[in-house]
Formats: C-alpha cells, structure tokens, sequence
C-alpha cells in the first residue's frame, strides 16, 4: 500500500485554520487531524488519545530526551509535542494526515522530512481583515488583538518555505482550494479521489 500524506498546515491566529480543517475532516475520506502529546491539563469535554494524549512534564521531557517528537513547543508554559511514531503509523495506513502547527514546528518537520511533507500555509486577505476578523470574534482585547496582528506578521514571513498557499477570502472558497490541493497530492502517489491506490490494468 502506498503511504498517505502527511500535510503540514500553518496559518496566524484568526484566520479560520480550525473552521477549514473541520470542514476537511468532515468532507474527504481518509483524512485525519494528528494528535498531539500535551502537558497541560484536559479541558471540558476533551478526550483522551482524540483531541490530545494528556502526559506529565517527566514524560515529555523522557520522549524529548529519546527523540521521539517530529516537532515540539513551548505554549503559556505547556509543552506541546507531535509523536513520529503516531504519524509514520497513521501514514502507513495510507491515511492523509493533518499536521496543524505554527511556523517553528513547520520548521522543525521539514528539517527531519524534507520532501517528504506537504506544507501549506493558509494567510488572510490583509492584515487590515485579520484584525476585523479577529474584533469581531469579540473574545480578545485590544491589546491580545495587537499582539496577534504582531505575531502573524512574523509568520507571514515564512510563507515561501511552503509549498502552497491559501488565501481565505471566504471559508467555502478556500475549503475548495485545500480539497484540491489534497486531491492533488493523491493522484502524485497514484491514488484516486478517496485516497485508494488506483488499480490500473492495461
């Protein structure tokens, strides 16, 4: 069977990342989100081994110290960390898999992958709708919002190290773009629309 593939996808706060991956998750067969080892501690209505595998410091530190994240961070004083294991296993079920992460992870992945990864970035419009986008979420003050507009200016410096990118003008539109580009991936390896390996007879 040939592998799936592993999409990196990074994108600054606010710009509908969550929304559009959702709609992925839910549209195409044979796409997953990874899931990530975190130390902080499960929020309401979050399940073990499905939104995250909650671990200790100790037992992050132990995994960091044996290698065995593709990528890891620090977030407000919580480790974050994707399992390489988790994902060569996942991929070798020739499951396309979603790796959501900021640029220093995407980084990180590519160092250990290279080629071997799919990354895409997705970016607003224009910072000037970021910021509306971000206001109208009216759950940030002013000065978050400034910081977030900061931060994703840093980010969108990044955007030639990936190999695609999306601008969410709208959600359908750029849902759209992204099924594409997983489509398009697939039939590099030879798979049909589903992600199935082709069974070609001549």
């Amino acid at each position: 069977m040939e592998n799936g593939n592993l999409f990196i996808i990074s994108a600054p706060s606010g710009t509908g990342k969550t929304t559009i991956l959702k709609k992925i998750i839910a549209e195409m067969a044979n796409v997953a989100f990874s899931v990530s080892h975190t130390t902080r501690a499960p929020r309401p209505g979050e399940q073990e081994g499905v939104d995250y595998f909650f671990i200790d410091k100790d037992m992050f530190a132990d995994m960091r110290q044996q290698d065995l994240f593709l990528e890891w961070a620090e977030v407000h004083g919580n480790l974050y960390g994707t399992s390489s294991r988790a994902v060569a296993d996942a991929t070798e079920q020739g499951l396309d898999l979603i790796l959501d992460i900021d640029v220093q992870g995407a980084r990180q992945v590519r160092k250990k992958l290279g080629a071997k990864g799919v990354f895409i970035f997705i970016a607003p419009p224009s910072l000037e709708e970021l910021a509306s986008r971000l206001a109208g979420r009216s759950t940030e003050t002013e000065a978050v919002i400034a910081t977030r507009l900061q931060n994703a200016k840093q980010e969108m410096k990044s955007i030639t190290q990936y190999d695609y990118i999306i601008v969410n003008d709208t959600i359908a539109e750029a849902v759209e773009i992204l099924k594409s580009v997983i489509i398009a991936e697939r039939s590099r390896k030879r798979r049909d629309l589903s992600g199935a390996p082709l069974k070609l007879v001549f």
